[in-house]
């Protein structure tokens, strides 16, 4: 048995999320069922991070393991005609028998993206939170300061998480203005289920003038979920890219 890793981006909008579910596609399902097609036997997959359904991903990585002969650039070629349009594979390689896509990765790097213009844009609806209201870029900045280090991140955790503990390590977390955007980015060494979602919710209301950045770390160190603010919506998050070592 020889094993591959792949990297892949596709529209979340199209899927109900990265794991395999009984009554919905996902990019999981799909692509078992491309590799499955093309290798002519059953392949499971196993992925970096499951995403949630609307969430996309740009640099997605998972592996599958198989006794089939693999051309590579071949089998590139043919995921890409069975998975388009809403997915596309980057790169296939050859990697360890032991690798693991998610216990291996050293850090994850998430964005998203708020559109701040009194209109709506026809053009990034489907990829980026409208909101129309002035935001306060450098409180936001301040405040997404707090979260750099280890920390317990239950006030940000989605209800039905099943990780055991909500401590995670943030290397990154920043905010970035392009034109119309106000883009914010965090990596870390793994998340907790809604943890970006529910962050960016919150940063939002500091930039509003909602709640300052003091406030913002207090919700923080307070772990529970009540004290932030609102989910933002799936569609302007996107997975941007998983580290490994070299």
């Amino acid at each position: 048995m020889a094993r591959y890793k792949i990297e892949i981006e596709y529209d979340g909008g199209a899927y109900g999320g990265w794991q395999l579910q009984p009554n919905a596609e996902t990019v999981q399902g799909a692509l078992e069922r491309a590799l499955a097609t093309i290798l002519r036997s059953p392949v499971r997959v196993s992925g970096a991070g499951r995403t949630d359904a609307g969430v996309h991903a740009l640099g997605q990585v998972a592996s599958f393991s198989t006794a089939a002969a693999v051309d590579r650039a071949g089998l590139l070629e043919s995921l890409n005609a069975l998975l388009r349009p809403n997915a596309a594979v980057h790169s296939i390689d050859c990697v360890a028998e032991d690798f693991d896509p998610r216990r291996d990765a050293l850090s994850r790097l998430y964005e998203y993206r708020i559109w701040n213009e009194r209109w709506h844009s026809p053009f990034w609806r489907k990829y980026s939170w409208h909101v129309r209201r002035p935001l306060d870029v450098a409180a936001m900045s301040l405040a997404a300061e707090s979260l750099l280090g280890e920390h317990d991140f239950s006030a940000f955790r989605a209800a039905g998480c099943e990780s055991a503990s909500a401590v995670r390590r943030v290397l990154r977390s920043e905010l970035e203005v392009w034109g119309g955007f106000r883009i914010y980015r965090i990596e870390a060494n793994a998340f907790v289920r809604g943890m970006v979602r529910s962050i960016v919710g919150t940063l939002v209301k500091v930039g509003l003038g909602e709640m300052d950045a003091r406030e913002f770390a207090d919700v923080l160190a307070s772990r529970r979920r009540e004290c932030a603010g609102p989910t933002a919506p799936a569609h302007g998050l996107f997975l941007v890219s998983v580290r490994y070592r070299e």
